[in-house]
């Protein structure tokens, strides 16, 4: 039996080794002490914090559901919840406050109108509904004949003026902190929304909730969030942890990893890694465009807040620089053992503990703060070339036995679905 090496136990190592296990001697390289990558979670007063994110499980691909059931039980082991997500605003600046809920804050409060926002402009105040119909006209006479640019493109041109203004600009600014005419639309395709006008307007005609659109539900796990989920793919799998990988180094007959001899290595860690450890001259002509590859961390402060429905809330103010929080307290009540709910504050980039502090007092749902994880790389941030440079790179791997998988190594913005579908298509893509 051929020996592969696969380095990273993320989501991706992980599928791979499942799908592979019986066909080759695996055995899993991961730095970290315990399985999962971006959705590992640990325990913190008791109640559940995920180091990163909040992670949930829905799938419009058949052979990735069809591949999850074979290992999990859905009925028995996760709930099948709804979103109920929402977008902060503050002291009655942009909505009608008889229409939706209100939060106290302190010494003001806040209103929370449904996500996504584009579907309850009928909640906004009249003003601004007024300026959004005059947006659909103007967008009815001068219809675009080109596909969007950009981002910044692809928002205006599909919500209007007054709601990137309002909204989308804010929030994706907080995010992405970057000019948002930089950011390729084609890289988020999939990802985000993506309405038509026509069903915008539908959709505020009718009211229709979150509920009713695509992934308005998901699965979570009743007990250990998303760690669950790692542990059990990991199961029985030979994996080494708390292992660096110094080298990589190309044989006449296969590979080394740090001095150990594999006949077939699948790489699902951060390519940015791949210049200093992949010792083959076929790296070389791609180290520069890696060397200058951009992306964000994220810093998630693990709190205690004031007691609501919500699964996400959303935040555009600019009076602090998180743009959400994940009331994971909420997903399942395994999770929640704090006296009001446990959620995490999500802050793009590095945030120490004296400014995380001073923004949570800005906050609303009078966030405790309980403890802060970071993460250097979340979110990858593509250029006009990076699709078909990291294409490259691996069509002259694979002829070497060396190929390429996950969030990291494509450098594509995977949820954990994305990331086992894309295991799924290497290994039918090359054979394994």
């Amino acid at each position: 039996m051929k020996k592969m090496a696969i380095i990273g136990a993320g989501v991706s190592g992980l599928t791979v080794n499942r799908l592979l296990n019986n066909k080759y001697k695996i055995t899993v390289f991961e730095r970290e002490t315990t399985p999962g990558g971006l959705i590992r979670c640990k325990n913190v007063e008791n109640s559940l914090f995920h180091l990163c994110g909040g992670h949930v499980f829905n799938t419009k691909r058949a052979d990735v559901m069809s591949f999850f059931e074979q290992i999990f039980n859905l009925n028995r082991d996760f709930i099948k919840t709804e979103r109920n997500s929402t977008v902060f605003f503050e002291n009655g600046e942009v909505t009608n406050p008889e229409k939706h809920s209100m939060f106290v804050h302190r010494t003001s409060w806040v209103e929370g109108v449904p996500y996504p926002i584009e579907n309850h402009v009928y909640m906004l105040k009249q003003q601004l509904q007024d300026s959004f119909i005059a947006d659909v006209l103007k967008m009815q006479r001068s219809y675009h004949r080109r596909k969007p640019q950009n981002f910044e493109e692809f928002l205006k041109w599909n919500f209007g003026k007054t709601l990137y203004d309002l909204y989308f600009k804010p929030y994706n600014e907080k995010i992405w902190r970057t000019n948002l005419k930089k950011i390729p639309v084609d890289w988020l395709e999939g990802k985000l929304p993506m309405p038509s006008m026509s069903q915008i307007l539908y959709n505020n005609f009718n009211h229709v909730k979150e509920n009713d659109i695509v992934h308005s539900t998901f699965w979570y796990e009743r007990e250990g969030g998303s760690q669950y989920i790692a542990d059990k793919l990991a199961e029985n799998a030979d994996i080494r942890y708390n292992t660096n990988i110094n080298s990589i180094e190309k044989t006449s007959d296969g590979w080394t990893i740090n001095g150990e001899k594999f006949d077939i290595v699948v790489f699902c860690g951060n390519i940015k890694d791949l210049p200093q450890t992949l010792k083959c001259k076929q790296i070389e002509p791609f180290a520069n465009d890696i060397d200058h590859l951009q992306s964000h961390g994220t810093t998630s402060v693990f709190c205690e807040i004031d007691r609501n429905p919500y699964t996400w809330i959303y935040l555009p103010s600019q009076k602090y620089r998180a743009h959400r929080i994940i009331c994971t307290g909420n997903f399942s009540s395994a999770n929640n053992r704090v006296k009001r709910l446990s959620a995490t504050v999500e802050f793009t980039d590095y945030v120490d503990k004296d400014e995380i502090l001073e923004n949570l007092k800005n906050m609303p749902l009078n966030p405790q703060y309980l403890t802060h994880e970071y993460t250097k790389y979340t979110y990858p941030i593509q250029s006009g070339n990076t699709r078909a440079m990291i294409a490259g790179l691996k069509d002259i791997l694979a002829k070497q036995k060396f190929y390429m998988t996950g969030r990291f190594t494509d450098w594509e913005y995977y949820n954990m679905d994305n990331a086992m579908g894309a295991a799924k298509d290497m290994i039918e893509r090359w054979k394994l």
